[in-house]
């Protein structure tokens, strides 16, 4: 029996990132635009992990400096159409390394008009609300080119909803009813998106570049120096050898490796890559095996600690700290992948599916021997971040440890040389990252790493030390994870202008107060099939909005990024379920689980299409499956928001109400999961399918009596189930 491919190929992975992943597909070029772009994402990386470890610049300078490269390189990798990917262009000088010279000034422009506010803002105070001609010019420049930047590098769904907003902006008088406003003229507009932080130098761009990026930089290392292998190591010594082991595999390792990546489809394409052919080969179907793979790994996005940069910007909206955020993530995390482990399960017993032989799993202590070093970063991460010092000083340590790791130890044989040069940088590490160094410490801190580098090459050279990786694959993990930054940078900087919309001209509370009246409507009506014993008019009226609020961002994700959904839905949403009485965490949290919920969604199912691309099914199938694989991901948040202490840390919390609700979680889930997948111990009849269904959701809606009812259908299943079982066996029994 040939053995299932087991390790991972970073240049494979990176290949199917580019053709699965419409946002890493740049277009060829040759010298010397070759040469440019590199060393432009790599001095882009640079600067971040700089400034993440020897201090920040001001806010305006640091928000320039990294739109300027981001826009500009935009126009240098993304192409205006498709015929340019398919026909790459020759050098020549209308068409500088393979790239049109209209580009290269679209760039400059780009990059210059970001560049001008950095320049001016010590005079801005004086002039904000009254902008001159040049700053209209400029502004107008960059507003037109960040519009066109974001449609290259990810479609025209987001470009269109912020020119609709823009619309709005300068055109509300003509809007009926509650949506009129006095209207903005262009200048109006211009001053208020380009010369304040209202707009497109606002807080999405900010935690792009303050934190999100250095975390993104910080998975890629991780994988390099083979974390992310050890992880799947670690999954399949778990559950490979489970029934259907390999879909198993797929969420304990998506799971995993979330820790790592904030990336949908990163995490599809990296472990799914093995798991995906693994689960065909088993006799999973092509739909199921890739809609397993694609449901795992949009958990990347809520899994702790690095989460996806939706909680980034949680932080900054709601003004606490990122262990809050971290702690209130864990359990609906665990939610959502206990979900899809269950309809796994389930599936694999209804067609009796294997686990992987001995001869297709890793062996665990050979992996944990020879990558155990690779934890270092990973757990100095944790720890920086639990002790309360800045995430991005966190990723600063976590980066700097995987160079480390990745430069001193072998994948065989470590030596005393290589094990004391380790130990030594990372005490330096330690100190730089823990002890207090006085006023002057960003000079001492860099001092510090100046003679660590120095030290560190000096050892290298002299002792001959060979690494897990070498400076190349160092400089390329540099390289991918700018690359990674150019369109999420694109895009917060696009609902920047969403946003200044929002604020210059109040929508935000128009469109609160139209879904709040929508919603008590909704409840009027409900009210009538509804006994006040189960639900009261006001939870009617937040269940209502919760089902309108969760829908928009559905629909508003089959177009747009995670991140970009969650920001608008946030400042044109949340604002009324806070209104209606639900804690701002938890407010945010349902909008960026829904959020979410767009990588598995078709029609732009960015996940699964690309899992379905790998296991060579049918792509919109394939999101359909991964969405009802993804249920509990839907249904969790309402749970949260109706019984908050599921978030651990929301306000009330009680151990109490979390058992209660976290009890009936569990039972909801293995009930639903149940319920879709017609099995349980047998094969399941229709009547319980539908018993299941709706035993599951009184198990799920918090509240000890509602919980107990539910708990009670499920026990005529449970008996008819036990029966069917014991008479099949009985009948499978030799005489």
């Amino acid at each position: 029996m040939t053995a299932i491919p087991t390790e991972l190929d970073d240049k494979k992975l990176q290949e199917l990132e580019e053709k699965f992943d419409p946002e890493m597909r740049f277009r060829p070029v040759v010298p010397p635009a070759l040469q440019i772009v590199k060393w432009l994402l790599i001095a882009l990386s640079c600067f971040h992990f700089y400034t993440a470890g020897f201090g920040l610049l001001r806010e305006t300078t640091h928000r320039g400096v990294h739109l300027a490269f981001v826009l500009g390189l935009i126009f240098l990798v993304f192409a205006a159409g498709k015929k340019a990917y398919e026909h790459p262009r020759a050098n020549s000088w209308l068409n500088p390394g393979g790239v049109p010279l209209v580009d290269w000034l679209l760039g400059l422009a780009c990059a210059a008009s970001v560049l001008y506010i950095p320049y001016v803002f010590d005079d801005l105070a004086f002039r904000v609300g009254n902008p001159d001609r040049s700053d209209v010019v400029f502004g107008s420049i960059l507003f037109l080119t960040l519009l066109e930047a974001t449609r290259r590098s990810m479609g025209w769904p987001l470009p269109l909803i912020a020119i609709g907003f823009t619309l709005y902006a300068l055109f509300g008088s003509h809007f009926p009813g509650l949506l009129k406003h006095a209207g903005a003229s262009w200048s109006q507009m211009i001053n208020h998106q380009y010369l304040t932080s209202q707009g497109i130098y606002g807080v999405a761009v900010g935690v792009v570049a303050t934190y999100v990026f250095h975390f993104v930089l910080f998975g890629v290392m991780a994988t390099r120096i083979g974390l992310g292998q050890l992880f799947l190591d670690i999954a399949s010594s778990v559950a490979g050898r489970q029934a259907g082991g390999p879909a198993k595999v797929s969420v304990f390792g998506s799971a995993m490796f979330g820790t790592l990546s904030g990336s949908s489809v990163a995490n599809a394409v990296t472990v799914g890559s093995l798991t995906i052919p693994a689960m065909i080969r088993v006799g999973y179907r092509r739909e199921f095996a890739a809609a397993v793979e694609a449901a795992s790994s949009t958990g990347g996005q809520i899994t702790p600690p690095v989460l996806g940069a939706a909680a980034f910007l949680m932080i900054e909206f709601l003004n606490v700290s990122y262990q809050t955020i971290i702690a209130a993530a864990v359990v609906p995390a665990f939610m959502h992948f206990f979900g899809v482990y269950m309809q796994v399960h389930f599936e694999a017993k209804r067609y009796g599916l294997r686990g992987l032989t001995d001869e297709e799993m890793p062996k665990l202590k050979e992996s944990l021997r020879q990558r155990w070093p690779t934890l270092i970063p990973l757990v100095l991460l944790i720890a920086i971040l639990v002790s309360g010092r800045t995430p991005y000083l966190a990723a600063f340590a976590g980066i700097t440890s995987c160079a480390i790791v990745g430069l001193t130890t072998q994948v065989r044989g470590n030596n005393a040389k290589n094990w004391g040069l380790m130990i030594g940088l990372h005490a330096l590490l330690a100190v730089i990252c823990f002890a207090n160094l006085g006023q002057q410490s960003e000079w001492i801190k860099l001092g510090l790493f100046g003679v660590g580098t120095a030290v560190a090459l000096a050892g290298w050279k002299l002792a001959g030390i060979t690494g897990r990786i070498g400076h190349g694959v160092l400089v390329e993990a540099f390289e991918t994870g700018a690359k990674y930054a150019l369109a999420v940078g694109a895009a917060a900087a696009t609902v920047g202008i969403v946003i200044g919309v929002v604020t210059l001209t109040g929508v935000g509370f128009k469109i609160s107060f139209i879904i709040t009246n929508w919603a008590t409507m909704i409840a009027s009506g409900l009210s009538y099939v509804v006994p006040e014993y189960f639900a009261s008019t006001k939870g009617l009226t937040l269940f209502a909005a919760l089902v309108m609020t969760g829908v928009v961002c559905i629909l508003m994700g089959c177009g747009i990024p995670t991140t970009a959904n969650y920001i608008i839905m946030v400042t044109v949403a949340a604002p009324t379920l806070v209104q209606l009485g639900v804690e701002p965490l938890v407010a945010h949290f349902f909008v960026f689980y829904y959020g979410v919920l767009a990588d598995i969604t078709p029609p732009v199912a960015l996940a699964a299409y690309a899992a379905a691309g790998m296991a060579g099914s049918d792509p919109f199938k394939t999101g359909n499956m991964a969405f009802r694989l993804g249920l509990a991901k839907v249904l969790v948040p309402f749970v949260f928001v109706f019984s908050p202490s599921l978030l651990l840390v929301a306000k009330g919390f009680t151990w109490y109400d979390f058992s209660i609700t976290f009890t009936g979680c569990i039972l909801g889930i293995v009930a639903l999961a149940a319920a879709l997948s017609k099995f349980f111990l047998v094969e399941m009849k229709r009547w319980e399918q539908a018993l299941c269904f709706v035993a599951a959701l009184l198990l799920i809606a918090p509240g000890l009596i509602v919980t107990l009812i539910g708990a009670g259908l499920l026990v005529p299943i449970l008996v008819r189930q036990l029966a069917a079982r014991k008479l099949g066996l009985a009948r499978a029994a030799p005489a």
